[in-house]
């Protein structure tokens, strides 16, 4: 080594200090560079590349943690909500429903699909029939042509099953994340609205079931609408009824999810509370949650059920959905969705809740994908508990 580059080597060792590397001393003072571990040969990299990159990689864990934690400790808290036993008296009220196709009003079912549904009613605690009587037009309009049978559905059901509403079910796609769609920001659409509710009414429906989605926490116009169907309904002395969207299992996750994706999917608590006040009967659709196995299913409905119940008015029924299908696809798996796991996780959540609320029960959603299996799950675990 000439002597320009030893001066140059001894300033690098002055800059690395007294404690720098692990190599062994090559007898004529210079250092020799300590072979990394695993690699044959080549120099130690400098301390500041070294550094950068165990910054790096602490900088990747961190972030993989941030991830990770949150999705164990949320798997963790469902799993323990699906845990325990629900007490004795966490069962049918009575106040129970069912959606129903479209085929019941459009022609298709006949009297004897009439004697086979009161013979599936019969023994259960299911007072109302959501009967889809729609869709309404974007402009918030109703043709007759939709619902020409039910006139006969309603005096049918009525000799059949004494006792038991057929409301009609009427909802839209709304223009929230797609451009096209049922814009309830318009006057004259909410106005629409209240004018096919008093047309479904004059056919002889006994209530009326509005389903709009996606429907995004926090929208006013939807609760004024609630306001102006609830005088109509309340005139007629029939009950009015939504479909409600989840809560969200955590604070703001509804704000957070809509500026990341546009599609923010739950309610807030505080929203729900809102719309659960403006009506007479509210169920949760509590279905399609991503859960990817029973129990967390179960957990995850049993805190829906909490939450919801903190919330709703005594005054108003709340019912917890039931998923009476089963697709396979994006946001439901219909091996972890099961009857047995929602109603399993509704009886925990009232127990821990309110246990002796009288206004609650359980939809079903929907009759024409549902199995006998199904139907035994419902009535074994939820009407004929002992």
């Amino acid at each position: 080594m000439d002597e320009r580059s030893g001066e140059r080597e001894r300033e690098r060792e002055r800059e690395r200090g007294p404690d720098a590397g692990s190599g062994a001393d090559g007898g004529d003072g210079e250092r020799v560079p300590a072979e990394p571990s695993g690699r044959g040969g080549g120099a130690e990299p400098l301390p500041r590349v070294r550094g950068r990159r165990r910054r790096g990689r602490w900088v990747a864990l961190g972030v993989v943690l941030l991830l990770v934690v949150p999705v164990v400790a949320a798997a963790v808290a469902l799993r323990v909500a699906y845990a325990g036993e629900p007490g004795g008296g966490a069962k049918s009220r009575g106040r129970d429903a069912v959606w129903l196709g479209h085929a019941w009003v459009d022609g298709r079912k006949k009297d004897g699909d009439v004697d086979a549904l009161a013979r599936r009613l019969k023994g259960t605690g299911i007072r109302d029939l959501y009967v889809h009587a729609g869709p309404l037009e974007h402009d918030g309009t109703l043709p007759t042509s939709a619902y020409t049978r039910a006139g006969w559905l309603i005096g049918a059901v009525h000799r059949a099953v004494p006792g038991v509403r057929v409301q009609a079910w009427l909802g839209d796609r709304l223009a929230t994340e797609t451009p096209e769609g049922l814009r309830l920001e318009r006057g004259a659409t909410r106005a629409a609205i209240v004018g096919s509710t008093r047309q479904i009414l004059d056919a002889g429906f006994d209530g009326v079931h509005f389903d709009l989605e996606p429907l995004h926490s926090g929208d006013r116009d939807y609760l004024g609408l609630l306001d102006d169907l609830h005088r109509v309904t309340g005139a007629r002395g029939v009950p009015l009824s939504v479909a409600a969207h989840q809560i969200d299992p955590l604070p703001a996750l509804h704000s957070v999810l809509d500026t990341l994706t546009g599609h923010p999917k739950w309610w807030s608590q505080a929203y729900f509370g809102q719309v659960a006040r403006r009506v007479d009967q509210i169920a949760v659709m509590s279905y399609d949650t991503a859960m990817p196995v029973r129990s967390l299913y179960g957990g995850y409905v049993a805190r829906q059920t909490s939450l919801a119940l903190e919330v709703t008015p005594k005054s108003t029924d709340l019912l917890m959905g039931l998923p009476f299908f089963h697709e396979t696809k994006l946001g439901h798996r219909a091996a972890a969705e099961t009857v047995p796991a929602a109603v399993r996780g509704v009886r925990l959540g009232l127990t821990r809740t309110d246990a002796g609320r009288a206004r609650f029960g359980v939809a079903l959603y929907v009759d024409f994908a549902a199995t006998e299996a199904d139907w035994t799950a419902y009535r074994e675990g939820w009407v004929r508990v002992k």
